[in-house]
């Protein structure tokens, strides 16, 4: 799993497979209610990294993408 820029808050890990998957990326933008998520011009994931401490935890992402490819991690208590 590959993951993005140090943040404050939350972290996003997403399976490089998925990442590479323009379907699944498709998805993970659609699901995403604060941005973190966008596609690139080959359809690929990019992850918006200014946008990941605005996580709401809700899952959408992690429901939108395979079983086990797609963790959000709170980085606090």
């Amino acid at each position: 799993m590959n993951t993005v820029a140090e943040n404050l808050f939350i972290d996003v890990k997403v399976d490089a497979a998925v990442a590479a998957d323009p379907a699944v990326a498709k998805k993970l933008v659609e699901a995403c209610p604060v941005d973190i998520f966008a596609a690139k011009d080959d359809g690929t994931l990019d992850i918006v990294t200014k946008n990941l401490d605005e996580c709401v935890l809700c899952n959408l992402c992690v429901d939108a993408a395979p079983a086990g490819t797609v963790d959000v991690i709170k980085l606090y208590e």
